[in-house]
């Protein structure tokens, strides 16, 4: 149990979560101005500006290197990590909502009235490079605000 609560207590851990939690809420919030009715769906939903895997990754690799040190192993890892994410939520993902929208309009104009699931495929994956960007920068905003709030 000791173990759970050191959990509780890594404050890089904590900060990379509240950033993604923040980039869920800005999210919340733009939707909100956007279409003018509050959508709770947009909090767990994937895609959207900014993005919060950005947001994560880029505030954990700042806090990895805040707390160890910006030339320490575990920062050249957190930041090759972060790149991963952020290149797949930019490019993998996004290559998968185009595919989406292309096989979903096959559906529509070919296999109307036919034998198909009728269930849509999401098309909205993954993000924008100015999403990613967006993510990461907010993540690293948070991640230096707190570690001037905790003095760390």
């Amino acid at each position: 149990m000791r173990d759970f609560g050191d959990i509780l207590h890594n404050q890089v851990l904590l900060v990379a979560l509240a950033a993604c939690f923040t980039a869920q809420g800005v999210k919340l919030i733009l939707d909100l101005l956007r279409n003018q009715k509050f959508n709770a769906r947009v909090l767990v939903e994937t895609g959207g500006m900014p993005s919060a895997h950005s947001a994560l990754v880029a505030a954990l690799a700042t806090g990895v290197g805040q707390t160890v040190g910006w030339a320490s192993t575990q920062f050249a890892i957190a930041v090759v990590f972060a790149f991963i994410v952020m290149y797949d939520a930019a490019g993998v993902r996004q290559a998968a909502g185009k595919q989406a929208r292309v096989l979903n309009q096959l559906i529509d104009d070919y296999f109307r009235g036919h034998e198909v699931s009728e269930e849509r495929l999401k098309e909205l994956l993954g993000h924008t490079p100015l999403q990613v960007i967006a993510g990461s920068l907010l993540g690293i905003a948070v991640s230096w605000i707190a570690a001037w709030g905790y003095g760390g």
